[in-house]
């Protein structure tokens, strides 16, 4: 089921939500959650059993996968993942060299993100995936961002972290990455965390694939994974999926977890609105990847981020930082009544020739000029724009579809959950056997209109849409 990943193929989930990182967002969103019993564990049922048949659209990814793997790890003894790819799926943003991870995440989606450096280092199936090099969460002067760190700083110390440091000045940043001698960073101060750094994205989910294989998790790929429509019993619930050959998949139980194609596959009433973002390589020679070795990863809210090169590839990956891009098209997803105006992805494996917009390539220019000018002018290789959807206020939509009884969402990643792969599965399968607590079910509801109330969602100027730039297109 697992296929070995050679290339980088997207970016997601390394673009912070300033405020949910500071861990506000359960707590502020538990405060209008209905009451639960005093250990707050859901009083609703189980949606399935463990010998129901389950299927997973969208399996090849972040989000099924994971949820594949709780699943079988409880005993699910029947479960089917649907995807247009194998194991690392193509179409996924986790497809992709390295993402951004760490134990800094304190709060993110209910307090879940909590766990998930412990199982990056301690779960065999990812363990060796993990890059504990550190993180530099970095700001560019005295900025509103840069007292949300600083209080992100004084909160982690409060619960006794000793990994932690308060990088006040240009000198400071410096002494913890020395490859930033020459950089041009007067002003920019920040957060160090030691614990964390970054994980070889399509790497983990390759290894999830070859854990799946074991466990028996069945699967279906191509146009026999591809995802047609739902199947409806006469009551409206659902019986199964119907893929685009025509295979007709029956279930009891029909999990979404396509990620930024999930709104184009199924109605969600606009409440995830897929957006791409880019990244770009320069090819190192094995003395300058070697120079470069065990950097901790950098990342600033103005210019953008990079990571540690690879050492099987000697690539330096690198992104700049932008609210995203749209691609507005007219289609129906299932459910629809008429077609509506929707942001369709557009698959990188698909549309290979694809870049970037000339705009964020100039950006990627800047970031290295400003961080790394010995690597000025170097070409930029494999680039390509990626796909993640958001919510508004980038909390997960994690629930049982209100009009198809039998559908369980698993969507709205919001830039963050590839860092969240080894236990995201955890929080679906919980809902699945009815242990999710009130809380986070509340937080995960079924919203459209909702908004973002907390504050907690990614912010800043709406998306351009790729129709007004150029420089990306290439066919």
């Amino acid at each position: 089921m697992g296929n070995s990943s050679s290339s980088s193929k997207s970016k997601s989930d390394s673009i912070p939500t300033d405020t949910a990182d500071i861990g506000t967002a359960g707590a502020t969103a538990s405060a209008a959650a209905p009451s639960a019993k005093s250990d707050d564990v859901s009083v609703h049922g189980a949606l399935a059993s463990k010998s129901s048949k389950i299927l997973i659209v969208g399996g090849g990814g972040t989000m099924g996968s994971s949820t594949a793997l709780h699943l079988a790890r409880r005993g699910f003894t029947d479960i089917r993942i649907l995807d247009v790819y194998p194991i690392p799926s193509k179409n996924s943003a986790g497809y992709d060299l390295n993402k951004i991870a760490g134990a800094d995440a304190i709060g993110l989606f209910g307090g879940s993100s909590d766990a998930a450096w412990d199982a990056w280092a301690s779960d065999p199936v990812f363990t060796p995936y993990a890059h504990d090099v550190g993180k530099l969460d970095l700001s560019t002067g005295d900025t509103p961002r840069a007292k949300r760190l600083r209080e992100k700083y004084e909160k982690l110390k409060s619960l006794g972290r000793t990994d932690v440091e308060w990088l006040a000045n240009e000198d400071d940043i410096k002494r913890k990455a020395p490859h930033l001698k020459n950089a041009d960073i007067a002003g920019w101060r920040g957060l160090y965390c030691g614990t964390g750094g970054w994980v070889a994205a399509a790497d983990a989910l390759n290894s999830v694939g070859n854990e799946l294989q074991k466990l028996g998790v069945k699967n279906a790929f191509g146009s026999s994974g591809t995802f047609s429509s739902l199947l409806l019993k006469e009551d409206g619930s659902v019986r199964g999926v119907k893929t685009i050959d025509g295979t007709e998949w029956e279930a009891d139980l029909v999990v979404l977890a396509a990620g930024a194609w999930s709104p184009v596959l199924v109605d969600l009433d606009g409440q995830c609105v897929s957006k791409c973002w880019v990244y770009a390589h320069i090819q190192l020679t094995p003395e300058e990847a070697e120079a470069m070795k065990g950097i901790p990863t950098m990342y600033n809210d103005k210019y953008g981020f990079f990571f540690e090169p690879r050492e099987d590839s000697h690539l330096l990956k690198l992104c700049n930082e932008f609210p995203g891009y749209t691609n507005y098209q007219t289609v129906q997803p299932f459910g629809a009544l008429k077609p509506i105006k929707l942001s369709v992805p557009r698959s990188h494996a698909q549309n290979p020739t694809d870049t970037m917009p000339t705009e964020s390539l100039d950006e990627i220019k800047r970031l290295i000029k400003i961080t790394l000018p010995h690597l000025e002018g170097r070409e930029l290789i494999n680039q390509a724009m990626c796909w993640c959807t958001d919510t508004d206020d980038a909390q997960w939509l994690l629930t049982e579809h209100p009009r198809f009884k039998g559908l369980v969402l698993a969507t709205g990643d919001s830039g963050h959950t590839f860092k969240m792969l080894p236990v995201v599965g955890k929080e679906v399968a919980d809902l699945i056997e009815g242990k999710l607590s009130e809380e986070k079910r509340h937080l995960w509801r079924y919203r459209p209109g909702a908004g973002d109330p907390n504050g907690t969602g990614r912010g800043g100027p709406d998306p351009k849409d790729l129709s007004e730039l150029d420089g990306w297109k290439h066919d």
